[in-house]
């Protein structure tokens, strides 16, 4: 009621406004004399209209402060009125609108990250002894089992120095031998008193000279047997094998830093993730507990699920920068789907909530007091609810307080409504009568809109009645009578009179 004349004031005083001014510039053009009397041709004690060709400008003026006054008029004869406005937010007419009931499900607790693949080995394959490539032993890109013959070097070399490491053990070994038979012999003669104790000791000493040289001459054989062995290069785990780093005929040396070729372990995969702090406390917890944390490798687009695998190993520190902590999910890959290095998005999954209240998500709308959604009571009229949202999943959000598993929520056209508006829903769908839950708080209409709506309901005589009222005498008559004008329906000519 007060934004209605309101408006007629403003727009009144507008006019009144252009009319002055519309006169004003009229009034100028037209007198005579002064100054006047030079540009109007030298009429001495003369008077000449002086017209408004004369001026710069003066007829473009005229026609600007002329078309203002009809645009004014114009705009404010199109405008909607306030019925019609408010039939466009559902103040009118019945407004369709799509809904759902809210019912009673599960909902998951998920966590979502970005992620990079990482393998669990990335083994760069270089040579333990020094010669020449004669032979590279597999394909780029291949995939080879762990222990697979990737490479061979010259093993001439090393296979002679195995040789003579054998000749020398075999000689040690007779020396060691012929000590031994002579030891027994002095043994026997000391004993028969036939020979001194210097010359037992100094055999018996001779006897262990050989024992070590014995043991050196077959450590040199391992030796030479491990560096000839070495001359076969193999992959120390099953992978994908990437490009070779040298080719054949060149000279390679033990330990060289570019190496021969790097092979990377594909099965099982790993993904690392970072996830914030606050969730550290529920994600350790669960795993104290035993259960076994599911994720899922998303593509970029979070549509399509690449993999699934399980939570391996959380950080064991949180990154002060960042304020997250990193975390390993192990997958089995065994489609090769994840590559490594790749950027994936994560969905852990932390727990699982039964019998929780769940309506679609496009039902929650949001405001200045937070989430709240529109109810659909019996009589096809709505009402504002604030509500407390629990986790989301998808299209679907739960609700900790505020809604009643089958109560009806609108979920289309929400945003053309009103507190109390009526609709219309489609043809099969009816709203259940379910008692609002308990903890339902209304969410209550600021003043403006409370005076729109106590406007519809008044009859035409009393619409009359403010009008001729001061402010202070037009709020007291709405607060005494509010009661008895929210229990109305709409009056008809509820919306912006003209």
């Amino acid at each position: 009621m007060n934004d209605h004349s309101d408006d007629v004031s403003r727009f009144q005083s507008a006019s009144e406004q252009a009319r002055r001014n519309f006169e004003e510039t009229r009034r100028r053009f037209d007198t005579s004399g002064g100054d006047y009397l030079k540009k109007a041709g030298g009429y001495v004690g003369g008077v000449r209209r002086w017209s408004s060709q004369h001026l710069p400008g003066g007829e473009k003026s005229l026609w600007i402060v002329v078309g203002i006054v009809l645009l004014m008029v114009f705009v404010w004869a199109i405008l909607p009125g306030k019925n019609a406005t408010d039939a466009g937010r559902g103040m009118g007419g019945p407004q369709p609108v799509g809904v759902a009931v809210a019912k009673k499900g599960s909902i998951d607790v998920t966590i979502d990250a970005l992620g990079t693949v990482t393998p669990l080995a990335t083994v760069t394959v270089r040579p333990q002894v020094s010669g020449q490539l004669l032979k590279i032993d597999f394909q780029e890109g291949q995939r080879v089992k762990a222990g697979a013959l990737l490479a061979e070097i010259d093993p001439r070399t090393y296979q002679a120095a195995l040789d003579q490491a054998k000749g020398q053990l075999a000689r040690d070994s007779a020396l060691l031998a012929n000590a031994q038979l002579d030891l027994k012999r002095q043994q026997a003669l000391y004993n028969s008193k036939a020979t001194s104790q210097q010359a037992f000791d100094t055999q018996a000493a001779l006897v262990k000279q050989y024992q070590g040289v014995v043991l050196t001459d077959q450590a040199n054989v391992e030796t030479a047997t491990i560096n000839l062995g070495y001359t076969h290069i193999t992959s120390p785990v099953a992978g994908l094998v990437g490009l070779r780093q040298v080719d054949v005929g060149n000279f390679v040396s033990a330990g060289q830093s570019a190496g021969i070729v790097v092979v990377t372990q594909l099965q099982p995969m790993s993904v690392i993730f970072s996830v914030p702090e606050d969730n550290v406390d529920s994600i350790v917890s669960r795993m104290n507990s035993g259960a076994e944390l599911s994720v899922g490798a998303y593509d970029r687009d979070q549509t399509t699920k690449i993999a699934a695998g399980r939570l391996s190993a959380v950080d064991s520190q949180i990154d002060t920068t960042t304020g997250t902590v990193k975390l390993r999910a192990l997958f089995d890959n065994e489609d090769g789907m994840l590559f490594p290095n790749q950027f994936v998005n994560v969905r852990l999954l932390v727990r699982t909530l039964h019998g929780r209240i769940i309506i679609p998500s496009s039902a929650i709308q949001r405001g200045t007091d937070g989430a709240y959604v529109f109810v659909v009571k019996p009589d096809h009229t709505i009402q504002m609810r604030t509500v407390t949202l629990g986790p989301q999943q998808g299209d679907s959000v739960s609700i900790l307080k505020g809604l009643n598993v089958g109560e009806t929520v609108v979920t289309d056209g929400g945003d053309r409504l009103r507190d109390g508006a009526q609709v219309t829903i489609p043809s099969g769908q009816k709203v259940a009568k379910v008692a609002p839950a308990q903890n339902a708080v209304a969410v209550a209409p600021n003043p403006q809109e409370q005076r729109r709506v106590l406007f519809r309901k008044m009859t035409p005589a009393e619409r009359e009645q403010l009008r001729g009222m001061a402010p202070e005498a037009r709020r007291a008559w709405l607060q005494s009578h509010r009661e008895e004008l929210m229990k109305r329906k709409d009056q008809p000519g509820g919306g912006r009179g003209r």
